[in-house]
């Protein structure tokens, strides 16, 4: 009996072990293929961030990966091979060929990460897009050139240059805030202008987010030419099935971030998050964000979601269905009417609009759009109360559609601010009541830099 029970406690024994050692063996093959997934992501990060600030704006290799790419200790485990020859860029874990990602740039499309589609696929694009206008910008006046001219209407020049220069100045080491172009626009003149080093008002700058405003004055467009009906079912093919509750789900829906659907972000916090493994995994975006489960019923709760815009942006090929057509979109409805020649929307593998490159003063362009209420130079571009509707706060007041809005109750911030946002502190600040437009493009990665306190100090000095 007891030698019975000894074998029984022996048995237990090397279960346990045995168990001990199938967990352990789970858990480092989930590790595993979690560090798998962070690396990819990251070489996808780097090819693509690399390409884009290289091929599209011009920078020196070594100021990007000083600067743009040296964030993390795992980003620092990265190297690149940059192909001045064919403007790609191959990254790979310590370039040894590991978790290698290759982003390609293609002339007035800009830079493309591969993800699982071929290089040839995307070179043979069919790609026929307009020339920037205006032809000669140097000698066209500003706003739709660069010829600026005239007195600007504001108090206190010296004040204003002063409030500008102090944008730039790095008070702690520690936090940079590297500020790299800001513009302030008073009355519809461009009064105040200032570059980092390295950086030119012909330097097109990454807007991450602002992008989402874009896609929203592209919306506004197509519904101009009644081409779409925001507030019927969002045209998504993955939707279709019968009985599907996100069939429910219209275009207004996503503009305003409230279709329900379950998108997590964070790009430095959160490497596996839902944004990251969109933009740096996936070869249709806004497919990926599509099949993301229903967390809320639509028009229920507000939840900010990078994937829905990249569903806009599909909607607004599939609207037009033709896909050499609406990579002439952008140029042809927006930004060669409004003077923006440095524009550039970067597709996905699949062909999608996903990114946005633009110099400052283009950026300025597309907020004194905003500003004049879709009108520019005596054209309406958007459609009459189409930037009313875009600055409607929605179930989150302090967003409207693809248009961040509100205050936040800070008392000396007007309150008929409206602004596009961007990760790493991108902003198009506009105040109708002001007739004021301020951009600021950088590469602050911490709270660091308070565009509301810029903006009061600005205001009173005007």
């Amino acid at each position: 009996m007891i030698f019975s029970d000894s074998i029984e406690i022996h048995k237990r024994d090397i279960l346990k072990k045995w168990l001990k050692i199938i967990a352990i063996s789970l858990i480092v093959v989930f590790l595993a293929l979690k560090l798998n997934q962070i690396f990819l992501i990251g070489c996808g990060f780097y090819s693509k961030t690399l390409c884009s600030s290289v091929f599209v704006s011009r920078r020196d290799p070594q100021s990007v990966m000083k600067e743009d790419l040296a964030f993390h200790p795992l980003i620092k485990l990265i190297k690149a091979r940059i192909d001045y020859n064919q403007k790609s860029v191959m990254s790979s874990f310590l370039g040894l060929g590991l978790f290698k990602r290759k982003a390609i740039f293609i002339e007035r499309i800009g830079s493309v990460l591969l993800s699982r589609v071929s290089e040839k696929t995307v070179r043979n694009w069919s790609i026929d897009i307009p020339p920037p206008m205006p032809d000669h910008p140097e000698s066209v006046p500003w706003p739709s050139g660069d010829l600026l001219t005239g007195v600007p209407y504001y108090a206190d020049s010296a004040r204003v240059n002063e409030i500008v220069n102090q944008a730039f100045i790095e008070q702690n080491p520690q936090k940079p805030t590297r500020t790299r172009a800001l513009i302030v626009l008073y009355k519809g003149r461009l009064i105040a202008e200032k570059y980092a080093p390295g950086f030119t008002k012909d330097t097109p700058l990454i807007g991450y987010s602002m992008k989402k405003s874009v896609i929203n004055a592209l919306i506004g467009i197509l519904v101009k030419q009644g081409k779409i009906s925001i507030y019927d079912p969002a045209p998504v093919p993955e939707w279709k099935a019968e009985g599907d509750p996100k069939k429910a789900i219209t275009t207004d829906q996503l503009l305003r971030m409230t279709s329900g659907l379950k998108f997590s972000e964070g790009y430095e916090t959160n490497p596996l998050s839902d944004v990251n493994t969109m933009l740096f995994m996936k070869p249709d975006m806004a497919a990926y964000a599509a099949r993301k489960s229903l967390q809320y019923p639509p028009n229920t709760h507000w939840h900010y979601s990078s994937g829905t815009s990249n569903i806009l942006a599909r909607i607004i090929r599939h609207t037009i269905n033709n896909q050499k057509e609406y990579f002439e979109f952008p140029r042809r409805s927006l930004f060669n009417k409004i003077g923006m020649r440095s524009a550039l929307l970067e597709p996905d593998a699949s062909g999608t609009y996903v990114n946005m490159y633009a110099t400052a003063r283009d950026w300025a362009r597309f907020g004194l759009l905003y500003l004049n209420d879709g009108i520019w130079e005596g054209e309406r571009i958007l459609p009459e109360g189409w930037v009313s509707y875009s600055k409607t706060p929605t179930l989150d007041d302090t967003y409207g559609a693809q248009f961040w809005v509100s205050n936040r109750g800070i008392s000396f911030v007007p309150p008929d601010i409206f602004y596009a946002l961007g990760y790493q502190g991108q902003v198009i600040v506009i105040i109708p009541s002001h007739e004021l437009v301020v951009v600021r493009l950088g590469m602050t990665r911490r709270d660091n830099w308070d565009f509301y306190t810029f903006v009061k100090e600005l205001l009173k000095a005007l």
